[in-house]
């Protein structure tokens, strides 16, 4: 008897304990639920004491319009226009006498490069005095003997032959002439004590030797290139523009660019031309540009690589100080002020949708979802947020 209600006993104590732990397990499984809900809600709430927000130099902003450019992505290099480069050889061969120039040095129009030295030179200096001094009696000749022919007093084949010989005299006469020119030999001055075997070969343009083929001594041909001149004065930048975003750009557009070794000074050029010819190959567009402010000239060379951006159109968009848009694994979020509590900020966590970023302002496409009033952290979130 005594063993039966022992083990009603502890049946009883059993089955009341399994109820216990029923309720307890249903209650802990409530708990727990709501304890998710809350540590998701708390990772968006952000608080910040006052000694903090000071110390950390933060900073409360409102979202604002701002100015937007859309913007072509090019590339492109310096250039100079084609009437300010010069190739120089010179016209008649000869081996070079004197060359004292070096690339960089800058050369004045008329001014003599180098000197070539050739015996062929006198030939045709004592060619040109023969004919000039043989060209007078042969025009006296042509004269008396057209004045016959006129009172019939001399055949006309006379006339005819003194008439031959002069003109092709003359003609040989006005060719030595202009070759003496281009060897910068002056004819009205030649005589027979003066001619030399040396000429000089001048400037065609001011401008920088940017190259120095011709050594003294070598034997320099008429094709053979000596010197390259740049005139650096009218320097442009040429972009290459494809073809998808030739539809964007305009003459008078605004183009800002950098120089690689100093990418905190910006410059600024505008379009100037556009080139109809599309280039086949990559299917681009040269766009030539002029740069806003004459003397940046100086700072460029030709050939200088470049990279732009072509304004190509301006919107007003909502935006914040890009400081106050942080990027996480793709998504960007901001703070925003919620109020405060026993001296501390509440800040809440809301994610953004962002376009463009210019000049330290990134615009907020959904800007809509904000209150006009609304107090964002614009300086110190990011430790805030990545913490």
């Amino acid at each position: 008897m005594n063993s039966s209600k022992h083990t009603f006993s502890i049946s009883l104590f059993l089955g009341s304990l399994a109820l216990v732990f029923s309720i307890l397990s249903c209650g802990s499984g409530a708990s727990n639920e709501t304890l998710v809900i809350e540590e998701n809600t708390d990772e968006n709430i952000i608080s910040v004491s006052n000694s903090q927000f000071q110390a950390s130099a933060m900073q409360l902003g409102k979202m604002d319009t701002f100015q937007f450019s859309e913007k072509v992505h090019t590339t492109g290099m310096f250039d100079v226009p084609p009437g300010h480069k010069a190739s120089v050889s010179a016209y008649f061969g000869g081996y070079v006498k004197e060359s004292e120039l070096l690339p960089g040095e800058i050369a004045k129009k008329g001014q003599t490069l180098f000197t070539l030295e050739n015996p062929a030179y006198i030939q045709m200096q004592q060619d040109f005095l023969e004919v000039k001094n043989h060209i007078s009696f042969l025009k006296s000749d042509y004269e008396r003997q057209k004045s016959l022919s006129e009172e019939n007093i001399s055949s006309q084949k006379k006339f005819l032959q003194a008439e031959t010989e002069y003109n092709s005299a003359l003609t040989q006469y006005e060719a030595l002439k202009k070759k003496l020119v281009l060897m910068n030999i002056d004819s009205n001055n030649l005589t027979a004590e003066n001619m030399t075997s040396v000429i000089s070969v001048k400037s065609p343009i001011s401008g920088f030797i940017t190259s120095v083929e011709a050594s003294k001594g070598m034997f320099l041909n008429p094709s053979d290139i000596a010197i390259t001149i740049t005139n650096t004065e009218h320097m442009h930048m040429e972009l290459r523009v494809f073809e998808n975003d030739l539809h964007k750009i305009k003459v008078g557009q605004k183009v800002i660019f950098k120089r690689q070794n100093d990418p905190n000074k910006t410059f600024t050029a505008t379009i100037n031309l556009i080139n109809k010819a599309i280039d086949e190959e990559n299917r681009s567009v040269l766009v030539h540009c002029h740069l806003d402010n004459e003397e940046d000239e100086l700072l460029f060379i030709p050939g200088m690589y470049v990279e732009a951006e072509i304004l190509t159109s301006n919107q007003t968009e909502m935006a914040l100080p890009e400081a106050a848009v942080i990027e996480i694994e793709g998504n960007y979020y901001v703070l925003v002020k919620i109020g405060s509590e026993n001296g501390a900020s509440i800040f809440e966590k809301r994610i953004v949708k962002v376009g463009i970023t210019e000049n330290g302002f990134t615009s907020i496409l959904n800007a809509q979802d904000f209150k006009p009033n609304t107090e964002f952290l614009i300086s110190g979130a990011f430790n805030l947020i990545m913490e």
